[in-house]
């Protein structure tokens, strides 16, 4: 059997919680219900089961599921927290806000979050107060965090500064070697872009993870830890607000894929003046959706 993952080895030992409350002979919930109360998918509720039967735990017949030995102590599976990286934390920590749609002024659940993203509670506490330093969370005077919002200073700061970053990056990037292996991410982000704008229409929400990753490969070709580190930061904070921002989503994410086509297409071309050019454009749309972000929820 394959090594399962964190949140299957959690549900198993749940459910055998449950069966070690039941009498022999006595039947299980449905699989709906165990979900709910487990907190995780019939699919997992369904993996689990098959496994309790091989075990011998229980017997599972169709829709009946009767406990036909109590659970042992061996019969536990251990859990094991993986040692993921900040960039994968940060992706996870993204995936999370954007997923829930999570307010300004919410608090964060340590212990539940560093369930769900799979890290030891010290590392996540290390990773918001990482990004304390930058205004998008704070520590509360009693303990746990805060996700903040945004004043109207601090997001035209922030714009001004990345703008900076990005030219830097793209001037670096222009008078690259054509035997760059950079030259060919580009290629394949072109392709992507080109795919999605293909189907705007349905994948409009893609383009969260695209923008990412076409900011990341841009980025990359700059070797300074300092730059490298705020880049990840502003990234996360401009994400986190066009998926705040509900509004037109679907017809600000096809302009903005155009500008990403536009900007690889003078990239490859090659004219640094024309880059300027396009890195200005697209760095505006992007502090008027930022904006505009924050003029929705009420902050400014």
């Amino acid at each position: 059997m394959a090594r399962p993952d964190a949140r299957y080895r959690e549900a198993y030992n749940k459910l055998l919680d449950i069966c070690g409350a039941l009498a022999l002979d006595d039947k299980l919930a449905s699989e709906m219900a165990l979900a709910k109360e487990i907190g995780v998918s019939r699919t997992v509720v369904r993996n689990v089961l098959q496994r309790l039967h091989d075990e011998k735990i229980i017997l599972w017949d169709g829709r009946q599921k009767t406990l036909i030995r109590k659970p042992l102590a061996k019969d536990r599976i251990k859990i094991e927290r993986k040692n993921i990286s900040i960039e994968s934390l940060q992706s996870r920590f993204l995936g999370w806000v954007a997923r829930f749609d999570v307010p300004p002024n919410t608090a964060l659940n340590v212990a539940q979050l560093s369930k769900e993203f799979e890290v030891a509670p010290h590392t996540l506490q290390e990773f918001l107060a990482s990004l304390s330093r930058f205004g998008l969370v704070e520590r509360k005077p009693r303990g746990g965090w805060i996700l903040l919002g945004f004043t109207l200073d601090y997001a035209m700061e922030l714009s001004e500064f990345r703008t900076l970053l990005e030219l830097n990056a793209m001037k670096t990037f222009v008078r690259l070697p054509k035997d760059n292996p950079v030259w060919k991410d580009l290629a394949k982000l072109r392709v992507e872009h080109t795919t999605l704008l293909e189907n705007i229409d349905t994948n409009y929400h893609e383009f969260s993870r695209l923008d990412e990753k076409f900011h990341r490969t841009i980025n990359s070709v700059v070797k300074n830890r300092f730059v490298v580190d705020f880049q990840k930061v502003i990234a996360l904070i401009f994400h986190y607000h066009y998926q705040w921002n509900k509004d037109g989503e679907r017809q600000r994410n096809e302009v903005a894929v155009r500008e990403h086509l536009s900007w690889i297409e003078v990239l490859e071309g090659g004219d640094e003046a024309l880059v300027e050019q396009t890195v200005n454009k697209h760095m505006k749309t992007s502090q008027e959706t930022l904006l505009s972000s924050l003029r929705v929820n009420n902050l400014v």
